[in-house]
């Protein structure tokens, strides 16, 4: 679709036409994914810096609106859903290093870091060495991404026989009846059932629209070295390249220069609010990008802007909603994540092995992926695309003739 298409009268009823109740679903499953497990991590690095109460609201507040935008702005550009987030590794690794340098140093170093990533991005040089990589591999990648959340509902059985067993069940008999509901069946009854089990403590928390707190970087070399350069690969190899490579294992072409080139510019802007950085999502953006969003790929859009939208607002007023998506009860949130990607994962799953010539290194890069190693404080997506492509490469090799 060009621009000159979007700006329309014919193009403008569209948006109106393709949005549907479970693209708005797959949006706010996508924000009570990310609220409910990985603001955890932010949270925990932010008390491992020190920060005060005030930077740690501006951060949550950066890194939501820099996600907002990014959601709703390029998912409306391009029609397709491009779900932003930020970086889970990247928060995990400001837990063991925030604390050693001063604030400013972290906010320099953080501004550094997105400033590297928007130059791989608006170069193309990342999405070249991304394209180069198998179909199969990347596929791979993605099933072993998805594969801890669909082992996610089994695994938390223990913890809430009724509410997983339930909610597990009402979506297979919503699947088979009204597929394209499914999901918010089990949300439906998956709520009701943690309400006469576990419980639902839904706190809607105090506090007004946050004030951003801006400071004004400083920079060293420590921080550059033990904050940016890290949080750079880690952005660059654990979100952005399988956050591509889920739009790819979709059936969509992600232009590269644009979406890293955009969060990475976005995150430049609120680094000085805190931001270590906005990324392509990769977990999150299955559930959008996937069937259960809308059977129809081209509409799946919708569910990429509502997500920018929730992001958004619960950014804007973090005090009085990030309570709210905290206090799900985490096996909920594990049935509800499980099932929203369970045809993704179904789906990556039979790309990963449908070439022969390349099992071999998608097995790999699927274990690895799956397995959740890190090293040198970088995720196993990464690893999983190394050693999966490695092994590729030496497949290929020929065989020396026999004399």
């Amino acid at each position: 679709m060009t621009a000159a298409a979007r700006g329309t009268d014919e193009y403008r009823p569209a948006l109106k036409r393709d949005v549907s109740g479970p693209a708005l679903l797959a949006g706010l499953i996508c924000v009570g994914v990310s609220f409910s497990g990985p603001l955890v991590v932010v949270l925990a690095a932010a008390k491992a810096g020190q920060l005060t109460a005030d930077q740690t609201a501006s951060w949550i507040w950066a890194v939501s609106i820099g996600s907002g935008l990014s959601c709703l702005l390029l998912s409306w550009w391009t029609r397709t859903p491009v779900i932003a987030a930020w970086s889970t590794p990247g928060a995990a690794l400001l837990v063991t290093s925030l604390g050693d340098y001063p604030y400013r140093e972290s906010i320099g170093a953080f501004l550094v870091s997105s400033v590297v990533v928007t130059l791989f991005g608006v170069t193309g040089l990342f999405g070249r060495l991304i394209r180069a990589v198998p179909a199969g591999i990347v596929n791979a990648m993605l099933a072993g991404i998805l594969f801890s959340f669909g082992a996610g509902i089994f695994t938390s059985v223990k913890g809430a026989p009724v509410l997983v067993v339930g909610t597990f069940a009402a979506f297979l008999l919503a699947r088979r009846f009204v597929p394209r509901y499914a999901v918010p069946v089990a949300l439906l009854v998956g709520a009701l059932l943690a309400a006469v089990t576990v419980g639902l403590p839904l706190h809607i928390g105090h506090g007004g629209p946050v004030r951003p707190e801006l400071t004004v970087p400083q920079f060293s070399w420590s921080a550059m070295v033990g904050l940016a350069l890290p949080l750079t690969v880690v952005a660059l190899a654990s979100q952005n390249a399988p956050g591509l490579g889920v739009m790819r294992a979709s059936g969509y072409e992600p232009d590269d220069r644009l979406l890293i080139g955009a969060t990475g510019g976005l995150s430049v802007l609120l680094a000085p609010f805190g931001s270590p950085g906005v990324n392509l999502a990769a977990i999150t953006a299955a559930i959008c990008t996937s069937p259960e969003s809308h059977p129809d790929p081209r509409r799946r859009y919708i569910a990429g802007m509502s997500t920018g939208v929730l992001y958004i607002v619960i950014g804007s007023f973090a005090g009085v909603l990030v309570g709210l998506f905290t206090g799900l009860p985490a096996a909920l949130i594990a049935v509800i994540a499980g099932t929203a990607l369970l045809a993704s994962f179904q789906g990556s799953l039979a790309g990963a092995v449908a070439d022969e010539h390349g099992r071999d290194g998608a097995v790999v890069t699927f274990l690895a992926t799956a397995s959740g190693m890190t090293l040198y404080g970088i995720g196993s997506a990464f690893w999983g695309l190394l050693f999966g492509v490695a092994t590729h490469l030496v497949g290929q090799l020929r065989r020396p003739a026999r004399g």
